[in-house]
């Protein structure tokens, strides 16, 4: 597909009012399907939509180029954020990636049909634990086209089917990235086409929410205000990937050089993520010595810098902008951070627990102990020691890809990869037994684990 063709085709026939039912139904339908396809025959597709994407990168690039110079008039209007229209963009090394997670995905183990445990209840009557697939997934998402091929590749993996709604900003590239994994489909007649779904309109979300009989999972990704939305309005359960407001905390015995890097790498290598820093805590025993070449640092890259008094006392630099209340618990998603001297690990901790987000903390720290009591006491999903809360990625957790990171604690919770797709069912293998003899006393269980 050229530019010239994607420009002809006005914004209405890519959002042309889709029937959300029947792609539910159909999805449902389809998600039946795709858990008995052999893990082979789901890894060929995947492998072939690896290939395709590789050979198809034009027309994503082209169709990106459409999203981002409508974006351009859009951040003109003062109606996107920078760190939005950073999501958005897509280069050739970005379509690479996509391609080499695909196929990441495709080398992982099959996460279906594993037998979790084993269970005799009774001489010629046993139980088996066994993964499955949970069925059909909805997943909301804004900006970020390059997850579509982590979003279908872990779905098709793990035998689920899924509908997606992309952000309105992004319909372009999410919609050739759909139609090239279709035509994948295509050629794969024993995969339902129905595996993956696009939708567009925030009508559209309205109703997905409501299809509790097809629909068996939502994962909304987005700011804490659009999850507490989604789970207030779905008939549905929702696993949210809500905002990222993640930590680090320099301890009185950090190493700090290693502090430095480490909380540098935290929120400048790529400020837009939800995992990078958005609030650095300093021990004030170290304080005095560290903040003037952390701030120094953070301004060389041009990172705003919002204190509390006793930062802005021992900054030694000029610019430090005051901080308020509101810094402590906002996301950026910018090269913006927010700095604040604690009296020690404690209170670290509970400021942590009191604005984090639930997602990804750091402590820098030489002392095991410290460390030991950082990681059990904070509530968050990710717990580190000396690394930067960039890490929090299902790619460099090994996963191959992710469908987000969950601030839950239920069924799933970090980055989602296959595992947090799965579900299991009981399979029980008898030999004409029946519960009355058992009631009556006649026969009793073993309840002998076997695995």
């Amino acid at each position: 597909m050229n530019q010239a063709a994607l420009q002809d085709s006005p914004v209405k026939s890519l959002v042309e009012k889709p029937n959300v039912a029947a792609i539910a139904r159909g999805a449902k339908a389809a998600s039946r399907v795709l858990a008995s396809i052999p893990g082979p025959r789901r890894d060929a597709a995947l492998l072939a939509a690896a290939n395709a994407i590789e050979e198809r990168k034009s027309e994503i690039l082209v169709a990106n180029r459409l999203d981002c110079d409508e974006a351009i008039r859009t951040m003109e209007a003062a109606g996107m954020s920078r760190a939005l229209f950073e999501r958005l963009q897509i280069s050739e090394r970005s379509i690479a990636q996509m391609a080499v997670g695909v196929r990441e995905v495709a080398a992982l183990a099959d996460p279906l049909g594993q037998t979790l445990a084993v269970t005799e209840l009774d001489e010629g009557l046993t139980l088996y634990k066994v993964s499955c697939p949970i069925g059909v997934i909805g997943i909301v998402f804004e900006a970020r086209p390059e997850i579509v091929p982590q979003i279908a590749a872990l779905a098709l993996k793990s035998g689920n089917a899924v509908i997606l709604k992309g952000g309105l900003e992004a319909q372009h590239s999410n919609r050739v990235l759909v139609q090239i994994w279709n035509d994948v489909l295509a050629s794969f007649p024993d995969i339902p086409p129905e595996a993956i779904n696009l939708l567009y309109t925030r009508a559209d979300v309205e109703e997905m929410l409501s299809r509790e009989d097809e629909i068996d999972l939502i994962i909304p990704r987005g700011s804490r205000e659009f999850v507490r939305h989604v789970a207030e309005h779905s008939s549905i359960p929702v696993l949210g990937h809500g905002e990222g407001i993640c930590h680090v905390y320099v301890d009185s015995m950090a190493d700090l050089q290693k502090a430095v890097n480490i909380a540098f790498d935290s929120k400048v290598q790529y400020p837009a993520a939800c995992n990078a820093l958005e609030t650095l805590l300093i021990h004030e025993e170290v304080a005095g010595v560290f903040l003037p070449e952390m701030i120094s640092r953070f301004q060389a890259a041009g990172v705003q810098v919002r204190g509390c008094p006793r930062t802005i006392k021992l900054a030694e630099v000029q610019g430090v902008i005051p901080a308020s209340e509101d810094d402590w618990g906002t996301e950026y998603s910018d090269l913006i951070v927010a700095i604040k001297v604690v009296n020690g690990t404690n209170e670290a901790i509970e400021h942590i627990n009191r604005y984090g987000s639930g997602h990804t903390e750091s402590i820098v720290t030489e002392d095991a102990r410290t460390a030991s009591h950082f990681m059990e006491r904070v509530d968050a999903a990710g717990v580190y020691q000396n690394a930067s809360t960039r890490f929090a990625d299902g790619f460099r957790y090994g996963f191959g890809a992710e469908l987000g990171i969950s601030t839950s604690k239920l069924h799933a919770r970090g980055p989602v990869g296959l595992e947090g797709l799965t579900t299991y069912k009981y399979k029980l293998i008898g030999d004409g037994q029946t519960v009355a003899s058992y009631v009556a006393g006649e026969r009793t269980f073993k309840h002998r684990r076997l695995m």
